[in-house]
């Protein structure tokens, strides 16, 4: 996962910065996620998770590690306003960044998935 300690970039110029290379690019509005059941919906629903998805950090990873419903290439989450969550439940933060940053390292070269789909995660101001 990337961010930047000190201030993470402007949501707008990372969306630009994925479509210039030609990535698909999601933008998960965080700022009123704040407890793991509304976190997962948010994300299940941006990207379109199967029905079966199960609403728990194992089922998050899986689906995002497969992504088979979705085009080949690259799949940028940027995810806006995840200090709303760090804040209100900071157990589930850190649970949801290390499912997303895992998942993350699973598609990338050299990860243990192989996969003709890369899933890559940032975060971002407004």
């Amino acid at each position: 996962m990337t961010s930047t300690p000190a201030q993470n970039p402007d949501s707008s110029a990372l969306v630009a910065d994925a479509k210039a290379r030609g990535a698909f690019t999601y933008v998960l509005d965080g700022t009123g996620l704040t407890d793991k059941a509304a976190t997962l919906d948010a994300v299940a629903e941006l990207l379109r998770f199967p029905s079966y998805f199960g609403r728990n950090l194992d089922a998050l990873y899986d689906c995002l590690t497969d992504l088979s419903w979705l085009p080949a290439g690259e799949h940028v989450l940027v995810w806006v306003g995840a200090e709303a969550l760090k804040r209100a439940d900071p157990r589930t933060y850190v649970a949801v960044h290390g499912t997303l940053s895992d998942a993350q390292r699973a598609l990338a070269a050299g990860g243990d998935r192989v996969s003709s789909r890369r899933f890559t995660v940032l975060l971002a101001d407004s």
